[in-house]
């Protein structure tokens, strides 16, 4: 049998699943980021309402920041698995609802990406979640196109190319073996997102356009954005 083109180390896979079931039964504070003024769509109020940091709304389409902030902080909170660090660590001390705690996000790590999820074989890469933030151009995911943001989502390519293929017979960290593909993200598309509307996606891309850069790594390293 082939292995699926997506699979995932059972480990981080396991834990992850064991996190957002907790997410979800988990209850979520109503924090006031941004004035929701008179927007009719409930996700769209309720998307101000929840965003964890403030948001630079300049030349941005209002409606769509609020519904993408709805999309990626309570239909699936990215930042579970793009903030840095082990999971719970996305939050402030004091701000743990895991421990029963108000939830307080840390705006510092915010979608920041630097998650290890581990390797896919011992000793080749590890898959490690990219940084969505916005760089010094304003775009998110560090200067893409929403072309180029669609383009991942639906098919989860890595236009950055980490972790390429190994050749055969080689297994390094710095790619990932066959049967992998190392042409992909290994965890995208999440299943939760890929078959969104256009117009979700846009929404997405919008909020995410409008959130803090965070650095991230120093460069060269890939991941790491120019926020000035």
């Amino acid at each position: 049998m082939t292995p699926r083109r997506f699979a995932r180390p059972a480990a981080a896979v396991a834990a992850f699943a064991a996190i957002v079931l907790a997410g979800i039964v988990s209850s979520s504070p109503r924090v006031k980021a941004q004035d929701d003024g008179n927007d009719g769509d409930s996700r769209i109020q309720q998307g101000f309402a929840i965003a964890p940091v403030p948001l630079n709304l300049e030349g941005k389409n209002r409606a769509l920041v609020g519904l993408g902030s709805y999309i990626v902080n309570a239909n699936v909170p990215c930042n579970e698995c793009h903030g840095a660090g082990p999971a719970n660590s996305q939050f402030l001390p004091g701000g743990n609802p895991y421990f029963g705690q108000p939830k307080v996000i840390n705006p510092a790590t915010y979608l920041g990406g630097g998650r290890d999820f581990g390797v896919l074989v011992p000793g080749s890469a590890h898959i490690i979640s990219r940084n969505l933030t916005p760089d010094k151009t304003g775009l998110p995911e560090g200067g893409r196109t929403f072309a180029d943001f669609v383009q991942i989502m639906r098919t989860g390519v890595d236009l950055d190319n980490l972790h390429p293929t190994c050749p055969p017979g080689v297994v390094n960290t710095s790619c990932i073996p066959a049967p992998f593909r190392g042409d992909l993200l290994q965890f995208m598309p999440w299943p939760g997102l890929k078959d969104l509307t256009d117009h979700d996606l846009r929404a997405i891309y919008e909020y995410l356009s409008a959130v803090p850069c965070v650095a991230g790594p120093a460069a060269p390293d890939p991941r790491h954005n120019d926020c000035s």
